[in-house]
């Protein structure tokens, strides 16, 4: 398998931080709930490990929560949706995986489902990677 078909990648002129902040105020706009913010780098150096900045966004739209988990409770292991931030090679990058992977894993949600949902993360990060911070 292609990373390409797993996750959605781009890259961003912004800093880490703004980069965390447009995501945060995207997803906000695009009326998704955040959950939690793990911060890796964090949480490893509290461990003694060393990591390059991450930061692990959990992100739900309860519309499709409520479509996808009446359709198999098990689809629960895929939630919620995460969008990654993190540096990499000098590169502030916006990650996310793709929704669409769900529909593989479990028949139940058609492709054209999941593909509803991977719009609306798609467009989260691509917004994010453009947003001006005030």
């Amino acid at each position: 398998m292609k990373i390409e078909n797993f996750a959605y990648i781009v890259e961003t002129e912004k800093s880490f931080d703004e980069a965390v902040v447009s995501v945060l105020k995207v997803v906000e706009q695009k009326n998704w709930t955040i959950f939690q913010i793990y911060d890796m780098k964090e949480r490893l150096a509290a461990k003694g490990f060393g990591q390059k900045p991450l930061k692990i966004i959990e992100i739900c739209s309860g519309k499709y929560a409520n479509q996808f988990l009446n359709k198999n409770k098990l689809i629960s292991l895929c939630m919620p949706c995460k969008i990654n931030v993190l540096e990499e090679n000098g590169k502030v990058k916006i990650v996310g995986m793709r929704p669409t992977m769900i529909s593989q894993f479990f028949p139940e949600v058609s492709q054209e489902e999941a593909e509803e949902v991977e719009k609306d993360i798609i467009e989260i990060i691509n917004n994010a990677k453009h947003t001006k911070l005030n």
